[in-house]
């Protein structure tokens, strides 16, 4: 028999706050759909950082996270699409351009991307 616990989800973009019942068994994301709460979401695979949240308090199971590099993931980001609850939990959604950035910007912040090929300078 699974597990329930709470979960609080501050949605940052609408300022709304949702508190839902979520089995241990099931991805938070689609525990909170079938509650009729929307969150934000794309790839539904852990591959994106669309649906990441901030872990205030209590613990998350994400071991399909590939989307989130281990340092993310040490500084308490999630994601909800592919997080399993193993507590009651506290998360806030994130704007997915600040997490892309920090997950990504060290590779796509220094310029442009060359491709062998020299680029015609403006």
């Amino acid at each position: 028999m699974p597990r329930t616990y709470t979960i609080t989800v501050y949605d940052r973009a609408k300022g709304i706050k949702h508190t839902l019942e979520v089995p241990d068994d099931r991805y938070i994301l689609h525990s909170c759909e079938k509650q009729g709460v929307e969150l934000p979401f794309s790839c539904r695979n852990g591959a994106c950082t669309t649906c990441a949240v901030r872990v205030l308090k209590g613990e998350i199971y994400q071991p399909e996270a590939v989307g989130l590099s281990l340092e993310l993931r040490n500084r308490g980001y999630a994601l909800l699409c592919v997080g399993y609850a193993r507590s009651d939990l506290e998360v806030e959604t994130q704007d997915e351009d600040e997490v892309y950035q920090l997950q990504f910007g060290r590779y796509f912040g220094k310029g442009k991307v060359r491709m062998g090929l020299p680029l015609d300078e403006d």
